[in-house]
């Protein structure tokens, strides 16, 4: 299913490990690559399986989770459109890698990706940047889940949807509140934030009674002032 013009069409190709290729290292990816959409709640890859593909996410949203000793599952991450999936180079996958919504990934059978990777080191190199930058970002995270409070916690995490998921959503009038469906439950939110269900369903209604946000349906948020919900995320 490799095709010539694989990134011709590609929305996320700015943004992408492969907006940084020259025309001879995206004919080598594009030889390789495939494009395979997946609904909401498919498994792409499993923990503790063989690693045997690499990928670009092009739509849609993808969760990286792990289980704990006692067989519960936590949330260890979010990837968005222009992410990176999957690790060269690793004889195993590390982390289960879920749908929250129906996605489209640009996949590289790992093998013939690594060889990509070996005869063209500046593409390596870009690699190891953005996964460096990936890292930087689990850091930041840890960090405000450690010193953040539940009200900012939440606030924070409504704001980063906002901005990742937020194209998909609506305006009644342009500049107007936002609206988008979350694509996480409260459960979901909970693991992700290091908070109970109980604190999160809490932090939205306080949010919804202060006017700051509207909760239209069972995922749908409003953000009404984000001005307010900036000023709770930054009190630290």
């Amino acid at each position: 299913m490799a095709s010539s013009n694989i990134c011709s069409d590609c929305a996320v190709r700015d943004a992408a490990l492969c907006g940084s290729l020259d025309d001879v290292e995206l004919r080598a990816l594009n030889s390789i690559g495939e494009r395979r959409i997946y609904p909401r709640g498919s498994t792409i890859i499993w923990a503790g399986d063989e690693s045997v593909i690499c990928a670009n996410l092009l739509s849609g949203m993808l969760k990286l989770a792990t289980s704990t000793p006692d067989g519960r599952e936590q949330i260890v991450g979010l990837l968005y459109p222009a992410d990176f999936v999957g690790r060269p180079y690793a004889e195993e996958a590390d982390h289960t890698v879920e749908a929250l919504t129906d996605v489209e990934l640009c996949i590289f059978p790992r093998r013939q990706f690594e060889r990509v990777l070996d005869d063209h080191i500046r593409m390596e190199r870009l690699l190891l940047q953005r996964t460096l930058t990936a890292l930087q970002e689990a850091r930041a995270r840890m960090l405000m889940l450690a010193r953040k409070s539940a009200s900012e916690k939440v606030a924070d995490f409504l704001l980063e949807m906002a901005a990742k998921v937020g194209a998909s959503g609506c305006r009644p009038t342009p500049g107007g509140p936002l609206t988008f469906d979350l694509p996480l439950t409260r459960g979901q939110m909970a693991d992700v934030l290091g908070l109970t269900i109980e604190t999160v369903s809490r932090q939205l209604t306080r949010l919804k009674g202060a006017g700051i946000i509207t909760l239209p349906g069972m995922r749908a948020v409003t953000i009404s002032d984000r001005a307010a919900l900036q000023a709770i995320a930054a009190a630290a």
